[in-house]
C-alpha cells in the first residue's frame, strides 16, 4: 500500500485518499500515506462502503479532469474490484487519479459504470482466502477493471528508461520498494564497476 502511494509522488499524478468511518471500525489512514500527501483531498465519508456513493469524492475524481484511475484498498473484495482485459497503455496525457482507499471492489464497479479506466493494483490490497480474492478478482475484470502488478502500473507510467522520468528517478524508487529489482540493480552496476565476471557468469550473457 505504501508502494502505491508513493507511485502517485513518482509520477506527479493526482491523488484523491478517502475512508470510509474515520470514528468507525475501519478508521483512518496510515499515518505514512497522510504524512506523504499533506495536500492532497481527503474525503471522510460518513458510512457510505462505496465511494462514488459520497458526493465529495465523486466531486473531487470530477475536479481531476482524467479519465483513467488507478486504485489501491485494503480489502479486495468489498473497498477493490478492478475491471479490463486488454486495455490499451496508459497515455501521458490521460494518466488518472491515483486513489486509497479501504476497500476496492465497489468502489471500481462504479468507475467503470461511469465510463472511467480502471486500473487496479492487485498487490495493494488483500482479504481472507484465496476463493474471495479470486471471486472479486473475476468480478472487476468482468466489469472490464485492469488487474496489474505495482511493476506492471510504474512501468507503463514510465514508458521508456530515457523518459524525463526515467531511470535516474525510478531505479532509486523501485530499490526502496521493489527491492529484488534494487538488488539486480545493484549487482549489474558492480558488475560494470568492477568490469570483471566470475566462472560461470560468462555463459549466462
Amino acid at each position: 500500500m505504501l508502494a502505491h502511494a508513493a507511485t502517485g509522488k513518482l509520477f506527479n499524478i493526482p491523488t484523491i485518499l478517502t475512508t470510509s468511518a474515520q470514528q468507525g471500525p475501519n478508521g483512518p489512514l496510515p499515518k505514512e500515506i497522510l504524512e506523504m500527501y499533506p495536500d492532497a483531498p481527503l474525503i471522510k465519508r460518513q458510512g457510505e462502503v462505496d465511494a462514488w456513493d459520497n458526493a465529495d469524492f465523486r466531486a473531487a475524481v470530477r475536479a481531476t479532469n482524467k479519465t483513467q484511475v488507478i486504485m489501491a484498498g485494503i480489502v479486495t473484495d468489498v473497498c477493490k474490484s478492478f475491471l479490463q482485459h486488454k486495455a490499451p497503455p496508459l497515455p501521458q496525457q490521460h494518466r488518472q487519479t491515483l486513489t486509497l482507499r479501504h476497500g476496492t471492489t465497489f468502489l471500481a464497479l462504479s468507475l467503470r459504470a461511469e465510463g472511467y479506466s480502471v486500473w487496479a493494483n492487485v498487490e495493494a490490497s488483500g482479504t481472507t482466502t484465496a476463493l474471495i480474492r479470486d471471486v472479486s478478482n473475476s468480478r472487476m475484470q468482468a466489469a472490464g477493471v485492469q488487474l496489474v502488478s505495482l511493476f506492471s502500473i510504474v512501468c507503463d507510467l514510465m514508458r521508456d528508461w530515457r523518459a524525463k522520468i526515467g531511470s535516474e528517478q525510478v531505479l532509486p524508487w523501485l530499490d526502496q520498494y521493489y527491492p529484488v529489482y534494487g538488488d539486480l540493480a545493484r549487482a549489474h552496476a558492480g558488475a560494470v564497476e568492477n568490469g570483471t565476471i566470475i566462472p560461470g557468469e560468462a555463459g549466462l550473457i
